[in-house]
């Protein structure tokens, strides 16, 4: 079954190489607590906020040899109350087990968006 798996950071500068290196720990963490294999996942789609325009964040994929994964950029929307200078993923990919069974990863100051969904060891679940 496919499975969106929800994952978020935040970087201190609009710095193209910040942003690369805060995604690829990203999505390797959610890759890691998920158990996947890049083979299973489907596509990603990320979100910059307004603040954020240095790279495309989905090019962190690419560097750590996610080649074939369908990939896409996105611009999260402008709220007054949203948290700044913040990376979005949702990853879909084939997994196995329930909804309830996904680990969603939120880092740095990100980990305010779902805290209704954070365990003991800072991954959500």
């Amino acid at each position: 079954m496919i499975r969106g798996i929800r994952g978020a950071t935040t970087v201190e500068h609009d710095d193209g190489q910040e942003i690369l290196n805060h995604t690829k720990e990203l999505l390797l963490e959610m890759a890691d607590r998920n158990r996947l294999d890049p083979e299973n996942i489907s596509s990603i789609c990320f979100t910059l906020t307004p603040d954020l325009h240095a790279t495309f964040p989905a090019e962190a994929a690419r560097l750590i040899g996610w080649r074939y994964v369908p990939v896409i950029c996105m611009r999260e929307l402008d709220v007054p109350h949203g948290l700044a200078m913040t990376i979005r993923v949702l990853m879909h990919a084939e997994m196995a087990g329930s909804q309830a069974s996904v680990t969603h990863v939120y880092r740095e100051r990100a980990t305010v968006l779902r805290e209704d969904l954070l365990r003991e060891d800072g991954a959500a679940g």
